[in-house]
This record gives structure tokens, C-alpha cells and sequence, in this order.
């Protein structure tokens, strides 16, 4: 064994393989996506089959049949993703497991990459599945072994939700020794158990209920994971979670020694009977998370249960933030009031030694396709009624200025829908969807069918960049490479979309301006619904697969007349103006040589 600083996913990873995971599947999605990249390294030594599935529904069900023969499984996704996954995960929920079933769910405080602050332990409660919620990298890797022995014991589901703080942290810890993961199960037919019969439903209810009011409090106020650290005061705090982190640093910048502490590692079913011996000593308790109020929730609901007198607060209260993360810094800052602590303020030195940092708003790299594909768009719908339909990806950056090609972000594969929606209810309307490869692999195709069903006429745009870029350019369907190593045979975008009945299905080179306002002219004008596939690689992998590397592009000063139209309607970060003057430069370092603005320069200045 050997000592290391690791990463938070690389910890939950190999804390599944150290429990003898059998099977694991998912769908990118920040801040969990470096979980199966780290197992898929381990795959041969341990023996684990690995997967990125289509979707976070489909990495569901395929590892529900493995653990139904026994077999120990991992899934992994963010916390919009378990929306998708929801339909199969709430029937598991009372069908229940044979193997070990864990579920990853990486929560977003801030948010911070996600389209929501949606909070998996609500999720846990709504659905009647046990949460498990790591407060360190290390504590994670120990804590989701434990977890697959929950699922086993009580047949269920169990949801892990780490958070991106502790999903990307770094912590010291001996790398384990891995070992061949047991050998897969077998499954045994049997229709009274794994056939969702209603009355089976009804019966199993009623099992669930007493597990998660009678069986698991009572287990889990004896859990390891949930303690009371510290006596002496009657101020406690209550808290879970990377927040747990926080308080105890922020404690120890005060001074406080003597505060008591509850620590909730599982925060559904909730410890009820440590709750009520914490809350017996204190007078006052502040409650520290992150997202919703669960634990705040909980500690009332307790209050009431068990007529107890102590005060409660945090979010309901508006003693902690309601929405965003917390640091150490605001939580310090809530401890000292919740103390009556007199902490001084920063200085006016100190501040002015913290620099203020310049606004850098999100934009499409430099060279990125996308780019091309949405100003085709807009130079062939010019002084048109339109309405541009965007979805989750780095194409979401259509929508900043100058390019202003995104009215609309939703949900994963809503583009498609939503589009067909703005046709319905305006006939007279260009209605245009743009959607990445690997999101219409997600989520894109049903939404296709629907459209050609009924009626819809609108104009698909498949931005196809050959990867799942903005979460770490991870394979799909279309590249023709699994993370289990294997080469396979490319799924083409094309072909379902004509089996589909789209018509025309137009694939062009976004970068080659003149060929795609042509391309997008021919898909609109057409009847029902078409398409056009924007098909140039990601900046990022070009190189990867062997596309060759174009030379920087350059200004010719004597030719460059200042119109800045290059600027002005393209937003390249490579492109500059020249201080003092009016004319434009290209940063040469950053410049990938897509050749992009020479095609929008009107004097020929950019060779």
C-alpha cells in the first residue's frame, strides 16, 4: 500500500472496488463524471465491467439486472441526472435489490456547473431510499463500502451524495490493494419478487415504512457516521456534509473548543434517537448545510416527536444562506452571531491586499466549431421571426454576446420539444434546435420521433463535435470506443435521423461558412422537419484523432480598415483590438487557425 493525495471521485471509485463492485454505469455529468474514468483504469485488474450508457435511466436498469442476479453495482450521475433515472430508481425502490446497489448522485451547491440546486437527499426521503453523505475523500472511500453492506442486508437502494467540494478535494490517504472483484451472480427466476405487481408494491410498502420509521433510525443513531463531538455549551451545531468540514475549522479559528457538535453522515433515514440526546443538552442549535433544509427539517420534526425544548436554527430562520455554498468564511461568520462572538472585521489593509478579480464571463474556446455552426444560422435566418431552441453542453454558450443564438435552455433533449412547441403555438415562426452528439444520443432521439409524428415543422442542428466535451470528453455512441477499451462500430446520427423520417438530413463542415448558410437555408425551407449536422471535431480531441493542427492565424495590418466586424460578431477570445487603435490582432497562443474570421473579414486582412 502506498500513500497518495487522491481526488474525492478517485476515493469513491476505489472504495466500490475495494467492496467488489461487479458492474458499473453512468452518463457524464459534473462533479461525478471522474468516478468510472478512475475505475475504467482499474477495470483489468479487478475484473469490473464498466460503461458510459446512453443516459442515466438506461446506466440504472442495466445495473438493476446485475444486482438482481446478485451482482454488487455502482451508478453514477449529478443530481439532474437522477431526474432522468428517477422512474426506474423509484421502482427499485420497492422492488428492492439482491446485490449490492449504489447509486451516486453528485450534488452542486452554488450551483456551480449544474442548472439546478436540486438536493439528492430530498430525493432519498421522496423515494424511501437510504442516503449516505461523505464529508471528506476518505471518509467517502470508507463510507460507500459500508454502503453496498446496507443494500445488501435490507434488499434496497442505497443514494451516496457527495458534493463537489468533497467530489474534487484532495486528501492523503493509503491506496488500497485490489483485488479480483467476486465472481458475478446468477440470477434465479422469481415473478413474486422481481415482477412490480402492485399488490407486491403494496406489501413492500408497508416493509419499507417499518425499515426506514421503526429499523434504520435506531441503527443508524449507532452509525459511526453520526456522532456528537464535544460538551459544555448550551449552544450546539448540527451539521453534515462538506459543511461539516467548515464548521470545524471555522470552530477552531473562533477558539471554541467546548461547542457541541452533531455530526448527520446519513441524513435519510434520520439518527432520530442521537438527535433527541443531542438536543437534550442543548438550549439552541444552529444547523449548517448546504441546499435545502433537511437536517433543520429533521431536528423539528424530532422536536415534536419527542417534546423536547430546544430551539432550532439555520435556513428557516435566516441564520444560514438559503441558496449557494458555503465556505468557512460565511460559516464562521454565522457561528460568531449564533455565539454573540465580537469578531472584527477585516481591516481596510487587508482587504486592499486581496486584489479585486476582472468579470470573466463563460465563452466558446477559441476554434471551437460550434461557433461556425451558430453563426451559419444566424447569417441564414437574418431579419427572419425565429426562435432558437439551445440545450446542456458548451453550446449553451450560444447564447453570450455577440453570437445571441440561445432563447431557450431547459433540460437535456428539451431543445428538440421545445421547438416543436414555439411551432405549434406560432406556425409563422423558424423554429431551430440545437443539440450536441452525445446529448442526442441522451436525449435527442425521442424527442426527433415526436416531431416527425406530429407534424412539427422545424429544423434540427446537431452540433457534432465528436465527443461529450464539456464534461471531459468522455465516448459516446457515436465515436466508436467504450470505456471498457473496445472498438466498435460508430452509431451514425445521420441514419437514425433518415430512419426517422427527417428529410433532408444536410451534414456539413461549420467552418466552411458559405456550404453551411447554404445547408441551413435548404433545411428551413423544406416541409416537416429536417435537419442539419454540424460535423467538425472539438478543439480539445482534434489532435486525437488525427485531424492536423492548422498554423495561427495572422492580421495584415496595411489591409485591416477597423471595422472590427471580426470582434463584433464572432466573440473569439483569440481576437483583440490594438490598444490605441482601432485595428485587430490575434493572439497567436491562443489561436487554433479554424480560419473563421478570415471568412467574415470584408477587406482580406486575416491570412
Amino acid at each position: 500500500m502506498s500513500e497518495q493525495m487522491i481526488m474525492g471521485n478517485q476515493a469513491i471509485a476505489l472504495g466500490a472496488l475495494k467492496a467488489g463492485v461487479n458492474l458499473v454505469a453512468g452518463y457524464p455529468g459534473t462533479p461525478s463524471s471522474e468516478i468510472i474514468e478512475f475505475i475504467s483504469k482499474y477495470r483489468e485488474q479487478t475484473g469490473t465491467y464498466v460503461e458510459w450508457s446512453v443516459n442515466e435511466k438506461a446506466a440504472v436498469e442495466v445495473a438493476a439486472a446485475a444486482s438482481y442476479a446478485g451482482s454488487r453495482t455502482l451508478v453514477t450521475m449529478k443530481q439532474v441526472g437522477l431526474n432522468v433515472a428517477s422512474d426506474p430508481v423509484m421502482c427499485l425502490s420497492y422492488v428492492g435489490v439482491k446485490g449490492g446497489m449504489v447509486i451516486v448522485s453528485a450534488d452542486d451547491p452554488g450551483p456551480i456547473s449544474s442548472q439546478t440546486e436540486q438536493d439528492t437527499r430530498k430525493f432519498g426521503q421522496f423515494s424511501k431510499i437510504p442516503v449516505f453523505d461523505p464529508s471528506t475523500p476518505k471518509e467517502a472511500y470508507e463510507m460507500i463500502q459500508e454502503a453496498f453492506e446496507l443494500s445488501e442486508k435490507y434488499n434496497t437502494p442505497v443514494l451516496f451524495r457527495p458534493t463537489t467540494r468533497v467530489d474534487h478535494a484532495y486528501e492523503s490517504m493509503e491506496l488500497p490493494v485490489l483485488e479480483k472483484a467476486p465472481a458475478n451472480g446468477e440470477f434465479k427466476k422469481d415473478t413474486m419478487r422481481w415482477v412490480i405487481f402492485p399488490r407486491t408494491s403494496y406489501n413492500n410498502h408497508k416493509r419499507i415504512f417499518n425499515r426506514n420509521e421503526n429499523i434504520l433510525p435506531a441503527e443508524f443513531s449507532k452509525s459511526r457516521w453520526n456522532k456528537i463531538e464535544n460538551e459544555g455549551s448550551s449552544l450546539g451545531i448540527a451539521c453534515g456534509g462538506i459543511s461539516y468540514c467548515y464548521v470545524k475549522e471555522a470552530l477552531s479559528l473562533l477558539g471554541q473548543k467546548n461547542i457541541p457538535v452533531m455530526k448527520i453522515g446519513t441524513p435519510y433515514p434520520f439518527p432520530i434517537d442521537l438527535a433527541e440526546e443531542f438536543m437534550s443538552q442543548c438550549s439552541h442549535v444552529l444547523v449548517v448545510e448546504e441546499l435545502d433544509p433537511v437536517i433543520e427539517e429533521e431536528l423539528l420534526l424530532t422536536k415534536a416527536k419527542r417534546n423536547l425544548n430546544c430551539q432550532i436554527h439555520g435556513k428557516l430562520d435566516g441564520k444560514i444562506t438559503e441558496a449557494g455554498e458555503n465556505t468557512v468564511v460565511s460559516v464562521k461568520k454565522s457561528i460568531a452571531e449564533f455565539l454573540s462572538l465580537d469578531v472584527a472585521e477585516e481591516s481596510a489593509n487587508e482587504k486592499s491586499q486581496s486584489p479585486e478579480l476582472p468579470v470573466r464571463p463563460p465563452v466558446l474556446c477559441a476554434g471551437c466549431p460550434h461557433r461556425g455552426s451558430f453563426y451559419a444560422v444566424k447569417q441564414a435566418t437574418k431579419n427572419m421571426k425565429t426562435v432558437f431552441c439551445g440545450d446542456i453542453g458548451c453550446y449553451t454558450l450560444g447564447n453570450a454576446k455577440p453570437l445571441d443564438m440561445c432563447d431557450t435552455c431547459l433540460c437535456m433533449g428539451a431543445d428538440i420539444t421545445m421547438a416543436q412547441g414555439f411551432y405549434h403555438n406560432e406556425n409563422d415562426r423558424l423554429c431551430f434546435s440545437f443539440i450536441g452528439d452525445s446529448t442526442f444520443f441522451a436525449s435527442g432521439i425521442t424527442g426527433v420521433v415526436n416531431a416527425v409524428y406530429n407534424q412539427a415543422h422545424i429544423t434540427v442542428c446537431i452540433l457534432d463535435n465528436s465527443t461529450t466535451a464539456m464534461t471531459g470528453h468522455q465516448p459516446h455512441p457515436g465515436t466508436g470506443r467504450t470505456m471498457m477499451g473496445e472498438i466498435v462500430e460508430k452509431i451514425s446520427i445521420h441514419k437514425i435521423l433518415e430512419a426517422a423520417g427527417v428529410s433532408p438530413v444536410i451534414e456539413v463542415n461549420p467552418f466552411d461558412q458559405k456550404a453551411a448558410v447554404e445547408a441551413v437555408k435548404k433545411a428551413y425551407e423544406s416541409k416537416g422537419v429536417s435537419a442539419v449536422i454540424f460535423k467538425s471535431p472539438c478543439i480539445a480531441v482534434a489532435g486525437k484523432l488525427g485531424f492536423p493542427k492548422p498554423s495561427a492565424k495572422t492580421v495584415d495590418i496595411k489591409k485591416c480598415i477597423g471595422c472590427q466586424k471580426c470582434i463584433r460578431e464572432l466573440g473569439c477570445p483569440a481576437l483583440s483590438i490594438i490598444k490605441g487603435e482601432k485595428k485587430v490582432e490575434i493572439d497567436a497562443s491562443t489561436c487554433t487557425g479554424c480560419g473563421l474570421c478570415a471568412s467574415v473579414c470584408p477587406c482580406g486582412a486575416i491570412k
